[in-house]
């Protein structure tokens, strides 16, 4: 990796608004007295992983809508937005950190959000790829361990020292996550490539708007 593209890792962008005064107070938070990168990386994947509710029926793909510090602001996020709160804490950290993009296929997730999507294949699901000892790991920090428990799914662990990407199974054994498709890791969300595929594959999205996302999960964990 180029020095340049480190640099550019490092640099707050429109959206990953690492200088913002809210994320880089986060960030110090979060990290404590973190003595490395390694443990800078750990805390804050942590610290976004369950202090921000994972909510995929609240999703806002104007420029605010996907900024770091709305994430903050709000207490919830979904894959991509949490995603780039962690690269914008870890930024603030100095640690390097991008977004990056995948299209996975989820064999889980509520009847409402399979109705309105039309498919269980989820495009530009996004993570975190953080460098840490000169080389980049992929961190997930989209489902909060409280989710992960009322699903009956594996957390998802990150050491700093490999990749943190979805099981492919959950705790009962059943399919649960496939990588179909690695799109890239970015210094800036590419927004109009979102707004392209959800144009393209999810056009009904809106329905989601009067809907509740845990309320959903809790009726599906019950029934």
């Amino acid at each position: 990796m180029h020095i340049t593209d480190i640099s550019a890792a490092l640099r707050p962008t429109a959206m990953v608004d690492s200088s913002h005064a809210a994320v880089v107070a986060f960030a110090q938070s979060a990290v404590h007295n973190a003595a490395d990168d390694r443990e800078r990386a750990v805390n804050l994947y942590y610290a976004v992983r369950d202090n921000f509710r994972y909510d995929p029926y609240k999703i806002d793909l104007s420029v605010d809508g996907l900024k770091a510090s709305r994430t903050l602001a709000d207490g919830f996020g979904w894959c991509v937005t949490k995603a780039t709160l962690l690269a914008a804490a870890c930024r603030a950290a100095g640690v390097p950190a991008r977004v990056g993009l995948a299209d996975v296929r989820n064999h889980l997730s509520t009847a409402r959000l399979r109705e309105v999507m039309g498919t269980d294949m989820f495009y530009c699901h996004g993570y975190t790829a953080i460098q840490i000892g000169g080389q980049w790991l992929k961190a997930t920090p989209a489902f909060n361990k409280e989710l992960c428990d009322k699903l009956h799914l594996h957390t998802l662990e990150f050491d700093g020292t490999a990749d943190s990407i979805y099981h492919p199974l959950d705790l009962a054994g059943q399919r649960h996550m496939e990588y179909v498709n690695f799109r890239g890791e970015f210094d800036e969300i590419p927004r109009d490539e979102l707004l392209q595929v959800f144009a393209e594959h999810y056009p009904r999205m809106q329905r989601l708007d009067n809907a509740s996302w845990e309320q959903d999960v809790t009726f599906e964990e019950k029934g």
